[in-house]
């Protein structure tokens, strides 16, 4: 898929676009296929067609790899226009002073 010929209307965020595409360059046809193939339990797509858990970057680095297509090219597949993408920090994560 040419990331070129998306309209704009077309690139608002949806994971199941990205999913679709994956499906069809994999040349697999179930989202069972597609979470063994990704090495993901088939709860983890399902839950991201539903929108209840977010692709994390692992994951998308993954998809790279199986697929040999960019991550810039998944995440405007994705609808992904920001123009970095930000690492989320747990908000506890610092270490604490030592006394």
């Amino acid at each position: 898929m040419n990331t070129q010929t998306l309209s704009a209307a077309s690139l608002d965020y949806d994971p199941n676009r990205l999913l679709d595409t994956l499906l069809t360059r994999l040349g697999i046809n179930s989202d069972k296929a597609l979470s063994k193939k990704l090495k993901v339990a088939d709860s983890v797509i399902s839950k991201i067609r539903s929108r209840r858990l977010p692709i994390a970057a692992s994951l998308l680095l993954w998809m790279s790899e199986c697929t040999g297509a960019s991550i810039h090219e998944l995440r405007q597949i994705l609808g992904d226009r920001r123009a970095k993408a930000r690492m989320v920090y747990i908000k506890n994560s610092r270490p604490r002073p030592q006394a």
